[in-house]
């Protein structure tokens, strides 16, 4: 018989359910119920409490036999297996599966009809208050009245899936201790849906509310697989700002019994997918949100094609936005209520890094000249190059006449922070020094005027939002089985980043160390009797970097200056020659084994050795840029070996993947090494013979890190090389610009990616949908 306690709490309405409950309900359900008690239309529906899972597992004498297969099996995955075919066999108390399907009958009769629902997981943990169950167990949609009691036993099923076994071992949580709460909604027969932003996603600015929307299920909005449409609202006053009405190509919908995507075109792709009652509804939904919660926030939504407005639109999560909102003080304040789209338009190019900032234009066309360009200026020159990366940190913005999403300008933009908008033609010839201007680089667009104004910038202490420790603030992120590794070039900048939830550095470049903190050609420095500044300099910048995430990997690649960039350095022009066409010439391995460039080469594998060894970093790994052959690489690392640094099982050797004689010659270098990380920017350069910087090209579509000749090679490297055991990462910038390209690497089995700072986020979350959905479908 259900007891008294399991009466009153074994099954609870929504409307029952508070934040404070989450030992009860779980994080989702605590937190549907805490949204809908201020207000908040969400889904109707129901909880199946933890207290009722452990009425399932003590009425078939589960514990103990879930608690032995733990300690009988080595492995994580055997675990699984048997552990959730004990739960899936297992018969629900006849009590207690009456109880569920009257919850559901009472919810259908609310509704009017008979409904289809999402069972959801919302996994608890007794005293445990830094770990995080988000991702790792299973939600299923669209569920009819006669599948219900099979789906949930299959969400308590998956509170024992291999990773979340396995994140429970790392973080030395005993499993008896965590408990499987199920929310049980009405499913929203989305017409649209998608996400909505308390804050300016580009540049952090509170003034405004950011809705993206599209035709269907929220999963195209969310996985990157439409341009949404774009809805910009003022708090102040709830008006709406701008609109974007973006081509849509395809929508995703229910269809018997699977989420099918359905090709779109003509009226309806080219048709905003949200009405602008709709969105002031949604505005005012995420104000009462935000204030509730008291910090900015990430929500998603949908609008029911079966019923009337508003009661219509629905939040189905919200959740704390975390990047902006880390920040300890706004960057930008709104000055004018006009429109941008108002404004005249100055100059348009390609929007490389995102964000808003006004200011006074510089035009500067030689970086000599750049002696006078003071703090929050906006940088306009032709391109830009290392040299430049100084007055580029305290530039507010950044425009360049040359060059595309994968230029100098455009990658340090974004690992910076600083709005860049490049290929922008005439900029220097169309804006004027001293110039008031706005650049849009969300947009890829340059105003007339001053829109916006820059507060002082407080430098960043590292704090999380509310205080909360990294643990906590990283356990609002899903687990992936992906590994989300960060770029990185300024080893300055990584106390910025470190509440990001990344796990490790999977691309870090030296050639910033050398031209900002050494300036001098190691050459050059070996000439005057100076070579342990190179290597001391170079060690430090490493160190600053590796101690700072430790024990997190940071994967250093060795140098990868063209000679035109070498030649910047101070006496470059003595040791370096002038090439008609450096981006293929003396670069990467090449210049290793050259007898010329050789002892600087040494000097570089000194500075890993001092990192590793004398600094007690052995999170510090490496990587070989630009490799060609097999010879060559094989004459790399004996010189690395010469200079007492080996491969071992904590000192892993990569290689770029930029070149296609790499994927031709995959079976031969996996012999070689221990891992890949693919250059997607030269890859798809080398591949279809397109030169990545020329505007021109890359306006025609010519340069695309999508191209099928581009992604079949990626394919191929992770099929040789997982043959030989082998990891495969990617640090080029496709997956950090084109969602489409994650998706289609972590359905191909890669290890991990490498993205820019701006995507992490976003990253992680896209990669935890994608892991989800295959989950489901191998099911």
């Amino acid at each position: 018989m259900v007891t008294q306690i399991l009466k009153e709490e074994g099954i609870l309405p929504l409307s029952r359910v508070r934040k404070e409950m989450v030992e009860l309900a779980g994080g989702k359900g605590a937190n549907l119920g805490e949204l809908l008690s201020q207000g908040i239309r969400v889904p109707p529906g129901f909880v199946i409490t933890s207290k009722a899972y452990s009425y399932f597992l003590d009425y078939n004498g589960l514990r103990d036999k879930i608690v032995s297969i733990l300690k009988e099996e080595d492995s994580s995955e055997k675990a699984s297996e048997r552990i959730k075919h004990l739960i899936l066999t297992s018969q629900v108390p006849h009590d207690l599966e009456e109880m569920i399907y009257d919850s559901f009958d009472e919810l259908s009769r609310a509704v009017g009809k008979e409904i289809l629902v999402a069972v959801r997981s919302s996994a608890t943990a007794e005293d445990i208050e830094s770990a995080s169950f988000a991702g790792q167990q299973d939600t299923y949609l669209n569920v009819r009245r006669a599948n219900l009691i099979n789906m949930v036993k299959a969400v308590w099923a998956s509170l024992y899936n291999e990773r979340a076994i396995e994140y429970r071992k790392s973080k030395g949580i005993d499993s008896s201790k965590v408990e499987m709460a199920v929310v049980v909604q009405k499913m929203v027969n989305s017409r649209s849906s998608g996400v909505m932003f308390t804050l300016n996603p580009s540049n952090g600015d509170r003034n405004f509310i950011v809705i993206e929307s599209s035709w269907g299920l929220g999963e195209a909005v969310v996985g990157g697989k439409v341009t949404p449409d774009e809805v910009i609202i003022s708090k102040h006053d709830l008006k709406i700002l701008d609109k974007r009405v973006a081509k849509k190509n395809m929508k995703i919908v229910y269809n018997q019994g699977n989420n099918v995507e359905v090709p779109l075109n003509g009226e309806e792709s080219e048709s905003p997918s949200i009405s602008d009652e709709e969105a002031l509804e949604l505005a005012k939904l995420a104000l009462k949100i935000e204030s509730h919660y008291g910090m900015p926030m990430d929500i998603e939504w949908a609008i029911d094609a079966d019923l009337k407005f508003p009661d219509n639109v629905f939040i189905v999560q919200a959740r704390p936005e975390t990047f902006w909102a880390s920040k300890e003080k706004e960057k930008v304040k709104t000055t004018s209520a006009t429109q941008p789209t108002e404004r005249k338009i100055l100059v348009k190019g390609l929007a490389a890094s995102p964000g808003i900032a006004s200011g006074k234009a510089r035009v500067l066309m030689d970086v000599k000249e750049s002696k006078d360009f003071q703090k929050g200026e906006i940088l306009v020159t032709r391109m830009t190059d290392p040299d430049w990366v100084p007055v580029m940190k305290i530039a507010s913005a950044i425009v360049t006449d040359e060059g595309g999403i994968t230029s100098h300008a455009a990658i340090v933009s974004r690992e910076l922070g600083i709005p860049a908008i490049v290929g922008a033609k005439d900029a220097t010839k169309v804006l004027e020094t001293g110039q008031e201007i706005t650049v849009d680089a969300t947009r890829g667009v340059v105003y007339e005027g001053r829109i916006i104004a820059e507060e002082p910038k407080q430098e960043h202490q590292g704090t999380s939002i509310s205080g909360l420790s990294r643990d906590v603030l990283l356990s609002l992120f899903p687990v992936t089985g992906t590994k989300i590794y960060m770029n990185l070039g300024q080893p300055d900048v990584i106390e910025k980043y470190l509440d990001l939830p990344f796990d490790g550095i999977g691309l870090m470049r030296i050639e910033f160390i050398v031209s900002e903190w050494i300036k001098h050609h190691p050459l050059y420095l070996i000439k005057i009797g100076k070579p342990e500044e190179f290597v001391n300099k170079l060690a430090d910048g490493i160190a600053r970097v590796a101690s700072a995430i430790y024990p997190r990997p940071v994967v250093v690649r060795f140098s990868d200056f063209k000679t035109n960039e070498y030649r910047g350095l101070i006496g470059g022009e003595e040791f370096e020659p002038e090439e008609r066409n450096p981006m293929i010439g003396w670069r990467g391995v090449s210049r290793y084994v050259s007898q010329q460039y050789e002892p600087a080469f040494r000097l570089e594998v000194r500075a890993i050795r001092k990192a590793r060894e004398e600094m007690g970093l052995k999170n510090v790994w490496v990587m070989f840029p630009f490799v060609r052959t097999t010879w060559e690489l094989n004459k790399a690392i004996g010189i690395m070996e010469d200079e007492g640094l080996r491969r071992t099982a904590d000192f892993k050797v990569w290689i770029m993947a930029e070149v296609p004689s790499v994927i031709t010659m995959a079976d031969e270098f996996s012999k070689m090494i221990d891992g890949f990380s693919i250059g997607s920017n030269d890859l798809a350069q080398l591949t279809l013979g397109v030169d990545r910087d020329s505007e021109i090209l890359g306006r025609m579509g010519y340069y695309d890190e999508r191209d099928p000749a581009v992604l079949r090679s990626m394919k191929r490297l992770i099929r040789i090389a997982h043959k030989y055991g082998r990891t495969v990462s990617i640090c080029g910038q496709a997956p950090s610009v084109y969602p489409e390209v994650t998706e289609f690497l972590v359905k191909e089995g890669i290890d991990s990616v490498s993205i820019n700072p701006d995507t992490v986020i976003y990253t992680r979350r896209l990669v935890a949908s994608i892991e989800q959905k295959l989950l489901l479908r191998r099911r």
